[in-house]
């Protein structure tokens, strides 16, 4: 048999609250963490919608007692709550302990204080320590070093599909022996780099995001961090599992820099191999959480993907995004830990602010909380450059 690989920590920091309880109480009574931009100055602010995170750089530095001239990003600062929060769930008081890996993702990096301080680099010394902790790498040496983890450490970045990226890499590196159990993941904070970025790409929308909708207009984008602690079976004996990663698959569609295949080829081929290696048919899927960013291309090619893959049988499905905004590299490992509740609280959460099916394919997603009897839930991230990968999670 397959070695099942245990999910058993959970952590994340998104808009909808601090900790796994407080983002599962706002999934439960469908309230939206998405609002006005405050934290960013920008042009932008009075005309788009985002998923800010409440904490400020100054409280998480408190929380994680940082010295006072240190040069965490708000990337690395994001990824530090979720990750100790998943590793505390895990109850794992030595990190040493077996062979714990760390992998997390990242796109924005250290962004958000270099293009602060970008036109003062050169003349204000205090702010030349955020050119090292511009880098992908340094928010996950800097979490490591939180948690205390000094063995393998890497850093994922392919875009949207980062943090699932960083989860199955995580389970097949349990899975090929090399380590007992791993920390996987992903954090991003918000940036004018990606509000300009995604401005200039015409695919912010001005009001709430509306995922699957026939007058879908664009996303929403969010900031957050989320991680998983899987371990393999002989780590995790006598512990809870709160449920099982039994399959993934990463496939990659060639079409475009940005936009998805007319066909959803990537996104099939990516579903198409999770189902493989987690051994089960397409009908044992009960619950569907899509990336649905509510573009106009997204939605359309990923509605035809889930055609192909379910036969027209398509089970429930819904984005999250509209709870949350678009989070970029964290979106994978975002809603892996809403299928890791989905599963627990026995639901299907709803795709807010549906209202029209579209004419191509007459989808229509969970529109309300759904509760029923859950097994499996299919998670899928689909990134820029065609990086599609999907996760399959099941009831422990």
């Amino acid at each position: 048999m397959p070695q099942k690989i245990a999910i058993t920590g959970l952590g994340i920091i998104s808009a909808l609250g601090n900790t796994v309880a407080t983002n599962k109480k706002a999934l439960l009574n469908s309230k939206s963490g998405v609002g006005k931009l405050q934290k960013i100055e920008s042009i932008h602010a009075t005309t788009i919608k985002v998923g800010e995170v409440a904490f400020t750089n100054v409280e998480m530095e408190a929380l994680l007692h940082l010295p006072q001239n240190h040069n965490y990003t708000r990337t690395a600062l994001l990824g530090g709550m979720a990750a100790l929060e998943a590793v505390k769930q895990a109850e794992i008081n030595d990190i040493s302990e077996g062979k714990t890996g760390f992998i997390s993702a990242t796109t924005v990096g250290g962004m958000d204080k270099t293009e602060t301080h970008l036109k003062e680099f050169i003349t204000n010394p205090e702010s030349q320590k955020y050119i090292s902790s511009h880098h992908a790498g340094d928010s996950t040496q800097k979490i490591a070093d939180l948690l205390g983890i000094t063995g393998f450490t890497t850093t994922v970045s392919t875009a949207c599909s980062s943090a699932a990226n960083a989860i199955m890499l995580g389970a097949r590196l349990i899975k090929a022996g090399k380590l007992d159990r791993v920390i996987v993941g992903g954090t991003d904070a918000l940036s004018k780099f990606t509000i300009n970025g995604f401005k200039s790409l015409l695919l912010l929308s001005e009001t709430d995001c509306k995922p699957f909708d026939a007058n879908r207009n664009g996303l929403n984008l969010g900031e957050a961090a989320a991680y998983l602690v899987l371990e393999s079976e002989a780590a995790a004996k006598g512990k809870n599992a709160l449920a099982y990663l039994s399959g993934y698959g990463n496939a990659n569609d060639a079409h475009h820099q940005t936009a998805s295949s007319a066909t959803g080829e990537g996104a099939f081929l990516a579903m198409k191999k999770a189902l493989e290696i987690a051994g089960i048919a397409p009908s044992k899927i009960d619950y569907v959480n899509a990336h649905g960013t509510a573009t106009p291309n997204n939605d359309l090619s990923e509605s035809v993907a889930l055609q192909r893959i379910f036969d027209n049988k398509i089970p429930g499905f819904s984005s999250t995004k509209p709870f949350t905004g678009h989070t970029l590299a964290a979106a994978g490992a975002v809603e892996a830990v809403f299928s890791v509740l989905a599963l627990q609280e026995n639901c299907m959460f709803p795709n807010l602010n549906f209202e029209a099916k579209m004419p191509e394919t007459q989808l229509k997603p969970v529109v309300k909380l759904y509760k029923k009897e859950l097994q499996n839930v299919l998670s899928n991230s689909f990134g820029f450059g065609g990086n599609c990968s999907s996760l399959v999670f099941s009831k422990a």
